[in-house]
Order: structure tokens, then C-alpha cells, then sequence
């Protein structure tokens, strides 16, 4: 139970209802500003506009995925109004709060480093990451099967990078039949592919490997897909560029070569926000008066409880 703590959500989107949902029950003080705009009802949730009052009594601060942007903005799916994170809002924060995101910027690091608050980047945990590439690479498959006139299954498709995001879609294009080839950087990748049944190649070999391909997923946080190597991919080809923003292919290039290009990132909160928001609960829900536990085993089972619950709530 989270009898006592003080949760405040500042912004986000449809992840976090599932979050909010799970520390309700758990008997938490949950408070949310930038949630104005929402159409259905939160029960026992305060809602609140963003003051230092409500900041100084938070015991755990938690933000969107991407927590602000690179000068404090927050984003929030539920508000029409600017929310700025400033220092001066920062520093209302008892000296015991925590503050969770998924993926930090410099400004958001920085600010927590000046002020000494502890910050929990959640993306950065494996465990974290694994799950969430689950609805990530299904997303990506919905994206490609909506936006081809081909079935995956006998699909000539590439996979850039085999993080984690990379090894579990190059996963599931192979068991429903595609073809399938990846780019990677090194030795060990390589060999990881090869034995999947995967064809590896090296992405500086790119340029020569685009010629026969029907569907590009890109994970690579780089600009890899330029506009070099886009003379080389078949006119009737789609990429779908599940990098951050700006993600990897020089989009203006790909236009002009007719080459349909779609940016994806966080595909988790669009396609399937309850998993996704399920996967962030489980590991916040370890919180214990503001610590969270570092195990991936605990994490597992408690995946595991959360969504035996919320099946048999949904029956």
C-alpha cells in the first residue's frame, strides 16, 4: 500500500491514467495539473493548477516520457496550457522527492543536479525497455500493414539497429513470415542476427544493402538513411522511423525521391497506452516511501500480479 505518499502527475497522456488508476487504489494522495481537458472522471484525484503549494507537499514528482522539453516545458495530451518547469518551481520540492520520467533532456538533468533531487530516468533500466518495446514494435507493424498493399508474411523487410526495441521486431517479422534483414554496428550483433536466422549486415555497408527491400524500420538515433543511401531504396518502399525526434532518414529527400517516410516515436502511448501505462505502474508501484526497488525479478512478478488484476477486473 501507498498509504500517506504524495504522488503529483504533471502533464502526460493516456500511459498515465493507467498509472494514475494503479496509486489510487493503492490508497495514495495523487494530485494532477495539466489534466483540465480530460473527458472522463479520475476518482479520489485532486486536480490542481501548477503552484509551489502543491509541489512542496509532493513526495514523488512524476513527469511525462519525455520529461521537458529542452527549456522546461512539459507537455500534457489533457491541457491546452503551458506548463514551464522552472527552477523556481523546482526548488518547492521537499528535499526527500523523487522525480520519475522516461527519457531526460540536459535541461531537466541539469536543473535536478543544481538542486540535488534525485532523478529516475525509467528508459534507461533494461527491464523498462524490454517491456516497452512490446507495444513499440507491434505499433510499427500496424503502421506498415496500414500503409502497404503487401502482406508481411513473404515481405522483403530491414531492421536497423538490434537494441532492444530492433531484436524484438526483428522477432516478430520473422514468425509471421518475412523476409528479413538488419544493420548493425558490431561483431556481437552480428552474430546475434545470424543466429536468429536473420541476415546481417553491417550499416556502413548500408548504401549497397537498400537495393531490394520493401519496408525500412529504423531504431538508429542517427542520421543514417541519407539522402546518399535514399537514391538507392525502391521508389515503392516505406520507412517507418522509430527513432526519437528527428529521428534517422532525411525526410525531405525521401519526399522528393517519392518515397513514403513516417516519423514514429513513442508508438507505446498511441497505439497501446493501458499496456504501456501498465509496464510504467509496475515499476513505480515498487515505490516504497519514495524508493523504488532495483530488481528485475520483482519487477517481473509484479508485471505479472498487476495484469492477472486487471483481467480479472475487466471480466
Amino acid at each position: 500500500m501507498l498509504t500517506g505518499l504524495h504522488i503529483v502527475f504533471l502533464g502526460g497522456d493516456a500511459r498515465h491514467l493507467e498509472i494514475i488508476r494503479s496509486f489510487t487504489d493503492l490508497d495514495a494522495n495523487v494530485a494532477v495539473i495539466g489534466y483540465e481537458d480530460l473527458h472522463e472522471q479520475l476518482h479520489e484525484v485532486q486536480h490542481s493548477k501548477l503552484t509551489r503549494e502543491v509541489l512542496r507537499k509532493a513526495d514523488v514528482l512524476i513527469l511525462p516520457v519525455v520529461g521537458t522539453d529542452d527549456h522546461g516545458r512539459v507537455e500534457s495530451s489533457f491541457s491546452a496550457e503551458t506548463l514551464l518547469l522552472d527552477k523556481e518551481y523546482m526548488s518547492c520540492l521537499p528535499k526527500h522527492a523523487k522525480v520519475y520520467t522516461g527519457i531526460a533532456k540536459p535541461y531537466l538533468r541539469n536543473l535536478c543536479a543544481e538542486l540535488g533531487i534525485d532523478l529516475i530516468e525509467l528508459f534507461s533500466r533494461d527491464d523498462v525497455a524490454i517491456y516497452n518495446s512490446i507495444p513499440t514494435a507491434e505499433g510499427a507493424l500496424m503502421m506498415a500493414i496500414q500503409h502497404t498493399d503487401i502482406t508481411i508474411h513473404g515481405s522483403r523487410c530491414m531492421v536497423l539497429g538490434l537494441g532492444r526495441i530492433g531484436l524484438t521486431l526483428a522477432g516478430m517479422l520473422l514468425r509471421l513470415g518475412a523476409h528479413v534483414k538488419a544493420g548493425v554496428q558490431k561483431p556481437e550483433q552480428f552474430a546475434r542476427a545470424w543466429e536468429m536466422g536473420i541476415e546481417p549486415f553491417y550499416t556502413k555497408d548500408l548504401y549497397d544493402e537498400g537495393v531490394n527491400v520493401d519496408i525500412i524500420f529504423n531504431t538508429v538515433p542517427a542520421h543514417i538513411l541519407t539522402s546518399h543511401v535514399l537514391t538507392r531504396i525502391p521508389h515503392h518502399a516505406i520507412i517507418i522511423d522509430l527513432a526519437s525526434k528527428p529521428g534517422g532518414t532525411d525526410f525531405r529527400f525521401a519526399e522528393k525521391r517519392g518515397i513514403k517516410a513516417l516519423l514514429a516515436p513513442s508508438l507505446p502511448g498511441l497505439v497501446a497506452p493501458r499496456t504501456a501505462g501498465r509496464i510504467l505502474a509496475t515499476l513505480l508501484m515498487s515505490i516504497d516511501s519514495g524508493r523504488t526497488k532495483s530488481k528485475s525479478r520483482d519487477t517481473f512478478f509484479s508485471f505479472r500480479d498487476m495484469r492477472s488484476r486487471t483481467l480479472h477486473n475487466e471480466s
